[in-house]
Parts: structure tokens; sequence; C-alpha cells
């Protein structure tokens, strides 16, 4: 796919800012959904992608640009959403695909390369001028962020006191991950998990000892994407995402950061078969 698209063909200049439109990362990054996949990982994440990251482009915005540029994706019903470099670099920390690390480097690549043709071409002019500048340090912050995309990417990582947010990000990672359903086996229940689970519209399974908890009974009377089951088999918290990969937890999840503990893969597809079979057979 990379081979087959010039990158830098398909970088725009739009509010003054090098962007990219929805549909071609949904091309880049292999998509299934094509850019219902994007939006709807924008729509779920929206306090990640801040007006300065991504905006859906006004008519007249995509009108100049369709006249300028664009000769396929006319009949659009909807207005198309663009990504900056920093929107590109967070769309790759959520998006779950194959070639998300390599597409994204690539990208990354390609702004770098757009900003030395402007500095090549234009730099007399003083309104490149400062965008170069500019562009030097978004283009530090693209290499930071996609840094930590694959420092971070095999979603395990060890905690020590204090490190609430870092954890639940974390967490909130691992959960972003699935496609249609979670296992959570945890023996407490608060309000804290809850309020990450309601944002997910996924079946979700929570497996725990314990039924007279205040918060759930709160949660189900407005949600219904949780079944509690009670089962006083387990005494570790685990998570498994589309019953295919299997993630331990040393803490329980309201106590997350509260002292050092580590979240960890499971790379055992056995262990897996067997806690979903003892999960079936309660």
């Amino acid at each position: 796919m990379l081979e087959e698209i010039s990158l830098k063909n398909i970088i725009y200049e739009i509010r003054g800012k090098q962007v990219m439109l929805d549909s071609d990362l949904a091309k880049l990054y292999q998509c299934k959904n094509g850019t219902k996949e994007i939006n709807q990982a924008v729509k779920n994440n929206k306090q990640k992608f801040p007006e300065r990251y991504s905006w859906e482009l006004t008519e007249e915005e995509y009108y100049d640009l369709r006249s300028k540029f664009l000769t396929t994706n006319s009949k659009r019903r909807t207005l198309p959403r663009v990504f900056t470099e920093q929107g590109v670099a967070m769309l790759a920390t959520i998006l779950k695909t194959g070639v998300a690390t390599q597409t994204s480097i690539a990208i990354m690549d390609a702004f770098v390369e757009m900003k030395k043709y402007i500095a090549s071409n234009l730099i007399e002019n003083s309104y490149y001028t400062n965008m170069l500048i500019r562009h030097d340090d978004e283009i530090k912050l693209l290499k930071e962020t996609i840094y930590q995309f694959e420092k971070n990417n095999s979603n395990t990582g060890l905690f020590f006191k204090g490190q609430i947010y870092d954890a639940y990000s974390l967490l909130i990672e691992i959960l972003s991950m699935a496609k249609e359903n979670i296992i959570i086996i945890d023996n407490y229940i608060d309000r804290n998990l809850l309020n990450v689970l309601k944002e997910l519209e996924l079946n979700i399974t929570i497996i725990t000892n314990k039924y007279n908890n205040d918060d759930y009974k709160k949660y189900q009377d407005q949600y219904q994407n949780i079944t509690l089951k009670i089962n006083d088999q387990f005494h570790d918290r685990f998570i498994i995402i589309d019953d295919k990969v299997l993630y331990h937890c040393g803490a329980s999840f309201k106590d997350l950061g509260k002292k050092c503990f580590a979240i960890n893969k499971i790379e055992n597809e056995e262990w897996l078969s067997s806690l979903l079979e003892k999960i079936k057979n309660g």
C-alpha cells in the first residue's frame, strides 16, 4: 500500500497546517470499515483529538480542496475530517491494525520531506519561514509520540506508587483494542472502573465474587453493556480481549497506581484457553 501511494502527494495545507484526509489515512492504515473506523476512533477518544489535532472541513474548505487537488471522493455524504501531524500520531496509538507502526513512521518521514521541500523552495517568503519554525517543533513532537507508541506497543508496564494516571492510561489503551467483547476478572468493582467501561460500546463481562455492589447497581440502571457474573474461584486480576488476548494485572483495577504493581501480556494460548473454559463452566 505504501509503495502505491506517494505520501507527499496526499498532504495538504489547510488553515496554515499540513494535514491528511481521513479517507487517505483509512487506506494507509488498512481500516476494514474505511473512514467509519477512523471517525469512530475519534468519537470514542474525543479528549485526545482537540481541534488543533483534527477537525471536520467546512463546505468552503472542502470545495477549495476538491477544485485544486482531488479527483475522487467528490460524492461523499459527509464532510471529510483532516488530521495534523500530531493528530496522525495520536490516531496511530488508537488504531490496532497490523501496519500501524510502519505506516506512521512512513507518514512522519513524508511530513519531514515536505518541510525540506518548503525550506529549499520558499525560504524567501516570511510566512513559510515562520511555518517552518513551527513545523520543526511539531515534527520533534511527532517523533517523540511515535517513539512512545512503539515503546508502549507491547501494552505492558511497571507502575510505582502515585502513577495513577499512567496506569489508567494503559488500562484504557488495552481496553480500546477490543472489537467485540471484553472479560474482566476482579473481585472488586468501583466507580473508576465503571466510568472507563461506560464509554465502550461492546459486550463486557465482569467476573467477581461479590454481587452486593452499590456502584454497579446504579450503573446498571443507566447502562446495559456489562454482564456481572459471580465466581469465587479467582484471586488474581485478568483482562481478556475478544477471547484472543490475555493480560494479568497485579493490582485490583480500583487500586491502580496506589502501590507498585505491573500489567503483563501473557503469551500463552494454553493458559488463555484454560481460563476461558473455567469461565464458561462457571
